[in-house]
């Protein structure tokens, strides 16, 4: 029977990814000689992490690097892999939703992983997916 992931260890995968990514964007900026305060590149950091979280997981088995390092992935409520749709979806469309709600659906989903048996957050709901313990 698979293992559903709870709140503390989703939350140390986010971490570890933004903290690499941090380190992706801050080398670029270095290598480059970008101006942090322009519009292109902020936009540009926001696009690198867009297409990071919601492609790395399709191309790495529902993995990304803070998942990877700690034994947890993401997959298909049927336990298929993720696809490009879906990931789209789960991170990007349902990121415009918590703007909207001003940060309240991720505290919402927050206590949602924690509480619910499923460990389900409103992403995972409404993407169909689910993240469990295990690599592919």
């Amino acid at each position: 029977m698979e293992r559903r992931s709870g709140f503390w260890i989703r939350l140390g995968a986010r971490l570890i990814d933004g903290l690499f990514m941090a380190g992706v964007v801050y080398f670029l900026i270095l290598i480059f000689s970008l101006d942090t305060q322009s519009a292109a590149v902020q936009a540009g950091e926001s696009a690198l992490m867009i297409l990071y979280f919601v492609l790395v997981p399709v191309l790495w088995f529902g993995h990304t690097l803070g998942k990877w390092a700690l034994g947890i992935r993401i997959v298909r409520d049927d336990g298929s892999e993720v696809n490009f749709l879906t990931m789209v979806i789960r991170e990007f469309l349902v990121g415009l939703l918590y703007a909207v709600t001003l940060g309240i659906g991720i505290i919402v989903s927050a206590f949602m992983i924690g509480l619910r048996e499923d460990k389900k957050s409103i992403h995972d709901l409404i993407a169909k997916t689910k993240v469990i313990y295990g690599r592919a």
